[in-house]
């Protein structure tokens, strides 16, 4: 076993098992990355886009509604780029608007358009807010849709199923 860096997943197990996260090819195939490498590309995304996210919100915080908007906005692209890494931006954009995921699809994206129409159209900070809980919960149940009766689960915790 060499040793490839503190953080070696295909060393440590031997193989990275194949899932549906790496069937297929990746967005960026053509940089001929290992599938450590490409989990690297999706966590630094990931890291990436949440940093962008809460230093969108701590502008927010401080009264700079524009900033916000693109900071936040940015932060959300950044870290559905890192998709690109593990199974490619087609295949997500096919996950995406499968009839189980394609409301929760739907209100996302939209509600990130709306983010920057609530800070640049209509400059309301309550607004931003409103759509970015809005755009945290499309995802989040968006995201639970990936795992067998999550959806289930969650409906039924809250009381509605």
């Amino acid at each position: 076993m060499s040793n490839k860096g503190w953080f070696n997943l295909e060393a440590a197990g031997g193989v990275i098992p194949d899932t549906q996260f790496f069937e297929g090819d990746s967005a960026f195939k053509f940089l001929g990355l290992t599938k450590t490498q490409r989990l690297y590309g999706f966590a630094g995304c990931l890291i990436v886009g949440f940093i962008l996210s809460i230093l969108g919100s701590v502008l927010l915080f401080l009264g700079q509604l524009g900033s916000f908007a693109v900071l936040y906005i940015m932060g959300t692209i950044v870290s559905l780029i890192g998709t690109g890494f593990l199974i490619g931006f087609f295949k997500q954009l096919k996950l995406m608007f499968k009839p189980v995921r394609v409301v929760a699809s739907i209100v996302f994206l939209a509600s990130i358009a709306l983010v920057f129409v609530a800070a640049f159209v209509l400059s309301n900070e309550v607004l931003c807010l409103i759509f970015v809980i809005i755009e945290y919960l499309a995802y989040t149940w968006y995201t639970l849709s990936y795992i067998p009766y999550a959806r289930t689960v969650v409906t039924k915790a809250v009381g509605l199923g």
